[in-house]
């Protein structure tokens, strides 16, 4: 690596993704909410893109609220994916666990309407047919971070290779 430590030359480029951050929450039944955006086809989880100057924590507690309607736990982080896309370029993404909610915190929730219509908790096994493939690779990898008390680093929402 690099200029590690040192001060870099003015003429050197440095990544610049676009960074997201997202929440899961649970139900009693171990399910995971999803969210259904209004500005696009299938689920995600809650959250959204991470403005200038602002941590990927407090804007997963930001949209979170946004779209919601009540400010939800934001925990400990369980994924950092590294995920860029042809069309919008480097990708930074980052997944925080948000609990279990109790029954009184979900009937508290109200969506915006504006971005996100609808919510609901659905099983692992619904994550395919619900979520892009590397969205649904992300969410199963955090649920398995979760389990595991330990936070996953993965490319494409991939747990990366031994050779890169």
């Amino acid at each position: 690596m690099a200029n590690v430590g040192c001060v870099a030359d003015e003429d050197e480029e440095f990544a610049r993704p676009r960074t997201a951050a997202g929440v899961l929450y649970f139900d009693g039944a171990a399910r995971v909410m999803l969210v259904n955006p209004t500005y696009k086809p299938g689920w995600e989880i809650p959250g959204g893109y991470v403005k200038p100057g602002e941590s990927p924590a407090a804007a997963a507690l930001r949209e979170v609220t946004e779209e919601l309607g009540i400010a939800l736990p934001v925990g400990a982080l369980l994924v950092a994916d590294w995920a860029p896309a042809a069309a919008e370029g480097d990708k930074l993404l980052f997944v925080f666990d948000g609990g279990m909610l109790s029954p009184r915190q979900a009937d508290a929730i109200r969506v915006d309407g504006t971005e996100i219509s609808e919510f609901e908790f659905r099983a692992r096994q619904d994550l395919d047919g619900l979520l892009i493939p590397r969205l649904a690779r992300r969410v199963r990898a955090a649920i398995d971070a979760r389990a595991a008390g330990q936070a996953v680093y993965l490319e494409h929402g991939s747990a990366r290779s031994a050779d890169g």
